[in-house]
């Protein structure tokens, strides 16, 4: 059979040329010529119109709820949305070395027991596969691999054997015969992306997809991969930390933002039950510049640990420094701090981290970053056992946040006594063991925490 004619078209106009230019030669632009099939017709174009699809009212389609497959990882659980789902397709993508063929090939082998799996190794041979299951102790008995980057062949087996999931490690590696072009370019992660999808709705089969990364952290192939999968999850973590979030950004079965933590061990990826441990520092008294905050991570509170340092700069710019939160947001509260509260930083260094390698997406850490560099400025610790939440507008009030309630409830029950935050938060009913105090402008939190 002979292969099917290709040419190159652009992303951005849709212009066409026959072979690959840096340049498209319609809208000039640069990089955007991918490799496409030409699709040949089939039938005359003067043939009758196809026969109509039958039309379905919605009211009429029964809503039944989708069967989970839980993976025996509760914390990669509750990313997915509580398991898998059949006909459904998940891409994990992360940076080299963060984890992802370890906790995949964890889960198969806890789901092996009662599923048929089949793990698909584009980058691995299956000695390496097995030495791996080896060393984390796992029993890999019913696990079957294949290790194959031919898109054609990994279909034909995956329709034969017809397995209840099916792993992918890597989609940058798989190519498809019909295209010219290396694996990994946009035209064959495309192809081999929506081929494996059209496989996994029709036959109802879980499909894990595993993508590399870019530079930037997100991930490598058209930005169209994103849209044709059920999830998209992003593993997180420092190489040299043995700490890794795996966060929900796509999910059509869950909720979104959810994070599951892990700690990585001999033994492979282990399930943190008390994340908000990681998070805090444990100091034998209370030091200036510290401020403890809770974020809400999808349905988790999570209690993070905000430092700032604020020290006299020594340059005509004074340096200011985020990690874990948004730099412009550091500027926008300083300005704020400046106007409202009468508390000037313009001849400061400041510098603001939250602990453990988290990042912090929600304006309800704005009140602690503030309250972190008043600390740090004066020198002066913040009240035992606080915590602190809140969003800062630009005019000095302080915004209620979402789930407060809940977010009050997991600090005392991790010991917290005392806690600042917006009026619209305090509770109706008194929360044993915290003494909740409400404030309405940033001037009030700085009096009730100093």
């Amino acid at each position: 059979m002979a292969k099917p004619k290709t040419n190159y078209t652009c992303t951005e106009c849709g212009g066409q040329a026959s072979k690959w230019q840096g340049q498209c030669p319609a809208c000039l632009g640069w990089n955007t010529l991918v490799e496409t099939i030409i699709e040949v017709p089939t039938a005359n174009r003067y043939a009758p119109l196809a026969q109509a699809s039958v039309l379905q009212k919605l009211s009429e389609v029964e809503a039944a709820e989708v069967p989970r497959q839980p993976t025996g990882i509760l914390e990669f659980d509750r990313v997915l949305g509580g398991g898998l789902v059949p006909g459904g397709v998940v891409l994990i993508g992360g940076d080299p070395g963060i984890g992802k063929s370890t906790l995949l090939l964890q889960a198969l082998c806890h789901i092996g027991d009662q599923r048929r799996v089949i793990y698909v190794s584009g980058e691995e041979s299956a000695q390496q596969i097995a030495m791996r299951a080896k060393r984390l102790s796992l029993d890999a008995g019913p696990l079957q691999l294949l290790a194959e980057i031919s898109l054609e062949k990994i279909l034909a087996t995956v329709l034969a054997h017809k397995p209840d999931v099916a792993v992918i490690d890597s989609i940058q590696t798989v190519y498809s015969e019909a295209l010219q072009s290396a694996p990994g370019s946009v035209a064959q992660v495309r192809e081999c992306s929506a081929q494996l999808t059209r496989l996994a709705k029709q036959i109802g089969i879980t499909i894990i997809l595993v993508g590399h990364v870019t530079k930037e952290g997100t991930l490598a192939g058209p930005r169209v991969l994103e849209h044709i999968v059920d999830t998209v999850l992003y593993f997180e973590g420092d190489p040299n930390s043995s700490f890794r979030l795996i966060r929900a950004f796509k999910n059509r079965f869950g909720a979104v933002n959810e994070l599951g933590v892990f700690a990585m061990t001999e033994k492979g990826l282990r399930e943190v039950s008390n994340p908000s441990a990681l998070f805090l520092s444990h100091h034998s008294e209370q030091v200036a510049g510290s401020c403890i905050t809770v974020t809400q991570e999808g349905t988790r509170p999570l209690l993070v640990e905000v430092q700032a340092l604020v020290d006299e700069a020594h340059a005509p710019n004074p340096k200011r420094l985020c990690v874990g939160l948004e730099q412009n947001r550091l500027a926008m509260l300083l300005a704020v701090l400046h106007r409202h509260a009468g508390v000037a930083c313009f001849d400061q260094d400041v510098f603001v981290n939250a602990v453990g390698g988290v990042r912090i997406n929600e304006p309800a850490a704005d009140l602690a970053v503030l309250l972190a560099i008043v600390s740090s400025l004066n020198n002066k610790a913040l009240q035992h056992k606080l915590i602190v939440f809140g969003e800062v507008g630009l005019a000095g009030e302080v915004r209620p946040v979402q789930r407060g309630q809940e977010r009050l409830k997991e600090a005392a029950k991790l010991g917290f006594t005392q806690a600042i935050v917006p009026k619209a938060n305090l509770p109706k009913h008194a929360i044993p063991g915290i003494a909740v105090t409400g404030v309405e402008r940033v001037e009030q939190a700085l009096n009730n925490a100093l």
